[in-house]
């Protein structure tokens, strides 16, 4: 089983790609663990795409979670079996955000980098709220849809998440 867990920051994507990994057995790949690097800088952009490309390249089945449309994202979508959209409203996801800064303040989770500790900074709030909701983005998630139609499934909301887990129901 391949899964591609994309959608809309502090949705979820790291929690629900842990569970399906461990649900199915495969590997999860964080690419928030790929990206940065510690304090938060950004790795070497041909690093980036070799260890991506190594953890395809090594990998029957998996779970990759995030967005990241420069590392290899057509080549994710193409391969996934699966593609879990995590489209929740704007507000429960600050919610959600403002949650897990609560439980992880001054340490790094376990799907980031190490050395990036939890923030929740008025640039993040905004990127929440607004920067990662453009026009551009949602029309990125519509066209991956009607692209993928039958591996793909849309979540909006906890309900619906729960469900999912559930009984796999999908959701357009």
């Amino acid at each position: 089983m391949k899964i591609a867990v994309i959608g809309y920051s502090g949705s979820g994507k790291s929690t629900l790609a842990r569970t399906l990994g461990e649900r199915y057995k495969v590997p999860v790949l964080h690419l928030d663990t790929v990206f940065h690097a510690a304090n938060w800088q950004q790795r070497d952009r041909q690093e980036q795409l070799a260890a991506v490309e190594t953890f395809l390249d090594g990998s029957d089945g998996w779970v990759i979670d995030g967005n990241y449309t420069d590392l290899l994202y057509r080549r994710r979508m193409e391969e996934a079996d699966r593609i879990v959209m995590l489209l929740f409203g704007r507000f429960a996801c600050l919610y959600r955000a403002a949650k897990r800064y609560r439980t992880y303040r001054g340490r790094s989770r376990p799907d980031v980098a190490a050395g990036c500790t939890e923030k929740l900074d008025w640039e993040f709030i905004r990127w929440i709220l607004h920067g990662g909701r453009t026009r551009a983005a949602r029309k990125r998630y519509r066209d991956l849809g009607k692209a993928y139609p039958g591996k793909t499934t849309v979540l909006k909301n906890q309900r619906q998440l729960d469900a999912f887990l559930a009984g796999g129901q999908r959701y357009g």
